[in-house]
């Protein structure tokens, strides 16, 4: 990747444009003065078809300014705007993409405020029982949230459904906001070092199974069971999950990244690091409260 870092492409972009420029200049610099010969009629004396002659005239004036115009636009936009190099523009504040969306972003949100006002002195379950918000909330799921839960919010593999009562950190209204505000970072740490030998971490794979009444091997799971103790620090010793530390329930048969001897084992072996990014830089504290009731209501239908 250093190699589309570096800055040889910005002195190649700017090279390139420069250039660009300067033969532009040369083109029609060296085509106002060129003259192609012609004969007393005014034309090359080239003919087709008999009587079809090419005529010998100058460039039309309007096109000759369009070309010099254009020429005038690129200097001006390298020399206002960035896109020579490391050089940042003239304009005093500095421009760049970065600036410019972040204030668009700035100026969107305070148009909005008025109307995200309107609810942010409600609490989530209130917000979530009103038409208006949750319209605006599901809009706000949509280009925030789906891409990964889905745009019906039940999830797929390794992205937790939202519309169900399994939650990793819990689903109370101040931790999903929390959760959308900060992120979460998973991480379940390779344990077939502390498990033991690879029968024994197919023997917990099967006692993890059992919890869930999922298809299992009941000698095995038995064999299993005391060395799940080393799972049980996070689990729990009963596999209820504890949502302090994002750890799930292994004994509803919800499983976020597959079921199974196969996906358990390679769970245990290998660990897993999961992230929800956090959204605070995203949204405004107001438009995460309307999203937090939006993705409360989905596990909590109003009456």
């Amino acid at each position: 990747m250093s190699d589309f870092t570096s800055s040889f492409w910005s002195v190649y972009v700017a090279g390139i444009s420069i250039i660009s420029i300067a033969l532009c200049v040369f083109i029609l610099w060296f085509t106002h003065n060129i003259h192609a010969t012609t004969v007393e009629d005014g034309t090359t004396g080239h003919y087709w078809d008999g009587n079809l002659c090419e005529m010998n005239n100058p460039l039309p004036r309007w096109w000759v300014w369009m070309f010099i115009g254009t020429i005038i636009f690129g200097i001006g936009y390298l020399i206002i705007y960035p896109g020579l190099g490391s050089y940042q523009g003239a304009l005093s504040e500095k421009w760049t993409q970065y600036s410019q969306y972040d204030k668009e972003v700035a100026q969107g949100n305070a148009e909005v405020a008025p109307l995200y006002a309107k609810f942010a002195a409600m609490k989530v379950e209130d917000v979530a029982r009103d038409p208006q918000a949750q319209a605006i909330g599901e809009r706000l799921f949509m280009n925030n949230c789906a891409q990964c839960h889905g745009s019906d919010a039940n999830g797929s593999k390794s992205f937790p459904s939202l519309a169900d009562k399994d939650w990793l950190h819990g689903g109370e209204p101040d931790t999903i906001k929390e959760t959308i505000t900060k992120g979460r970072m998973g991480n379940m740490p390779p344990m077939a070092a502390a498990v033991g030998s690879a029968d024994d971490v197919k023997n917990v794979a099967h006692y993890v199974l059992s919890l869930s009444n999922s298809q299992h091997d009941a000698a095995r799971a038995a064999q299993g069971k005391e060395k799940f103790a080393v799972c049980a620090g996070c689990h729990g010793p009963d596999g209820k999950g504890m949502t302090a530390v994002g750890a799930p329930n292994l004994t509803d048969n919800i499983w976020l990244h597959g079921s199974g001897e196969a996906a358990i084992v390679a769970m245990v072996n290998n660990g897993k690091q999961n992230q929800m990014p956090a959204q605070e830089e995203r949204l405004t504290k107001d438009q995460i409260h309307v999203l937090a009731s939006y993705i409360w209501s989905l596990s909590n239908k109003a009456k």
